[in-house]
């Protein structure tokens, strides 16, 4: 059988003359492993489920990716693989993924006409928490991105204990140990590099994206030196790690090791080779929350992504990145706050904190106190760390471009998203120009801000820039600080749109100084 990128090659051959548009001819791609067939629809060709890792059982479990054993033929590739193992759901209001341990798996989506020219490629870390996620959501398609001109990739990758445990055995067998989830978005990378021209992609133009947990992934890779070379820009929405590691010391190696010992124990495991032989199932239970988080170990994170901005070891690529107005309304159980039970509910859910920060949000009726918890939820869990980062690769010398969603799409009445307005998630309808009619009533202005969002982030994989034609003038971030605010209205303003932010500045500050200068 013919291998879809000699066809395509025949096709322009014959037209003559680069740069014009022609037909893909054949749902057939060659990969390094073997030939693959996907499906096209709507002019898009979707392959789904190609393997980009051997599967991660046996004695491949806590070990980093395996190159993929090749095959004779054509292999099909047009179902979802599962999803990885993982507790709970992704996005409230979704129902369960189907899921295995052997779930290495990525997605690809191109158009079917398009210029000669290789197309910008932008790969999708999806969030999660890093316990659960699946690139089958139907939000997380690429078909309608792939549409406006780029090729699309969504990657699955470990989670929860089996993507992020550190163990002192484990450290001993490979030189260190955890972070087996950016092990794995790295191995994606590569295998990007070395299949995506196969699909009409251009390997120099590789955009990495996430968003939560995926927006934290996007942070670590421009600190891992395992990662740098392998893309070219990055964006990163609602996610980021820049606190200060003084505040989880459990991100060190020898603090996971030691968390990783007391989760073998509550498995009843005494050793590395017993908890191999675990049913992965099991995994999931005991101490499982305990180790779930990412790991400074010497190989694949050696520098938190704050550290490594500092020391000007992080990627050189141009970053998008940004948060939303409300983030907390998706994420906090804001029906039993009130002002008298604020302090209280606030610490049962954090803990001790310090009292600058509880103080900067000032209520006195329940309904100011709701609005209260929901700004210091996104404040604490995303808007500072997005602001943070924009002002690290500004004062890095890099480009950058900062936003704010502030739109409330229409979701249904009752629904369970009836009543999150900008929340957490909610930019991705947008971005993702998903609007499917299931989810809500949408009107002109939700298309129109969907179109100018998804717009924006081709433009950003193909330039490095989102600015183009027809599209509001997003200026950089830069010493100025300024932040796009995308609403019904799309406008700039300066940053940060929160001044409870600045005291964000003053807590973390003074638990490891400032490094952001004339951008604080």
């Amino acid at each position: 059988m013919i291998a879809r990128a000699f066809v395509v090659a025949i096709a322009l051959a014959l037209a003559g003359c680069a740069g014009v548009a022609q037909p893909v001819l054949s749902t057939q791609a060659a990969t390094t492993s073997g030939q693959v067939e996907g499906a096209t629809r709507n002019g898009v060709t979707a392959w789904l489920g190609l393997p980009y890792a051997a599967p991660p059982v046996g004695d491949l479990r806590w070990k980093a990716p395996t190159p993929v054993a090749a095959w004779q033929g054509v292999r099909p590739a047009t179902a979802f693989a599962p999803a990885c193992l993982q507790t709970g759901v992704s996005m409230p209001g979704e129902a369960p993924p189907v899921t295995s341990e052997d779930c290495l798996y990525l997605n690809v989506w191109s158009p079917v006409e398009h210029d000669s020219e290789p197309l910008p490629v932008i790969v999708w870390i999806h969030g999660g928490g890093w316990t659960n996620g699946a690139t089958a959501m139907p939000l997380y398609s690429g078909a309608n991105l792939a549409k406006r001109g780029v090729v699309f990739v969504s990657v699955a990758y470990r989670q929860g204990p089996l993507g992020f445990l550190a163990h002192p055995e484990l450290s001993a067998e490979a030189g260190s140990s955890g972070n087996y989830a950016l092990m794995d978005q790295i191995a994606a990378l590569r295998w990007v590099q070395a299949n995506i021209a196969s699909f009409g992609g251009d390997p120099k133009r590789v955009t990495i994206a996430g968003q939560s947990a995926g927006g934290m992934a996007v942070s670590m890779l421009m600190a891992s030196p395992e990662a740098h070379g392998l893309f070219s820009g990055a964006i990163g929405q609602s996610g980021g790690l820049f606190e200060p590691l003084q505040l989880a010391p459990n991100y060190q190696l020898a603090a996971a090791e030691k968390d990783g010992v007391a989760y073998a124990a509550s498995m009843g495991a005494q050793s590395l080779e017993e908890l191999r032989a675990l049913p992965a199932a099991k995994l999931l239970g005991g101490k499982a929350g305990s180790v779930g988080h990412p790991v400074i170990e010497p190989r694949f994170l050696p520098l938190s992504p704050y550290d490594a901005y500092v020391a000007g070891k992080v990627a050189p690529v141009p970053l998008l990145a940004g948060a939303n107005a409300e983030e907390g309304r998706s994420l906090a159980d804001l029906s039993r706050v009130t002002a008298a039970n604020y302090a209280e509910d606030l610490k049962r859910a954090w803990g001790d904190l310090p009292s600058p920060l509880v103080t900067a949000y000032p209520f006195t009726t329940d309904a100011e106190a709701k609005t209260a918890r929901t700004s210091f939820e996104r404040d604490l869990r995303f808007g500072w760390d997005m602001w943070a980062w924009a002002r690290l690769q500004a004062k890095a010398g890099r480009p950058a471009f900062y936003y704010r969603f502030d739109h409330a799409p229409p979701f249904p009445a009752g629904s369970v998203r009836e009543d999150w307005g900008a929340a957490h998630f909610s930019e991705l309808w947008y971005m993702f120009d998903n609007l499917a009619p299931e989810d809500g009533a949408w009107t002109g202005a939700d298309r129109m801000l969907a179109d100018r969002m998804a717009r924006y982030w081709v433009n950003f994989a193909r330039t490095g820039d989102p600015n183009g034609p027809g599209l509001p003038a997003w200026p950089a971030f830069g010493a100025g600080g300024q932040v796009l605010v995308l609403g019904d209205t799309i406008a700039p303003r300066p940053a940060p749109v929160d001044l409870q932010l600045r005291v964000f500045d003053s807590v973390y500050d003074a638990v490891r100084g400032s490094a952001f200068g004339q951008n604080k």
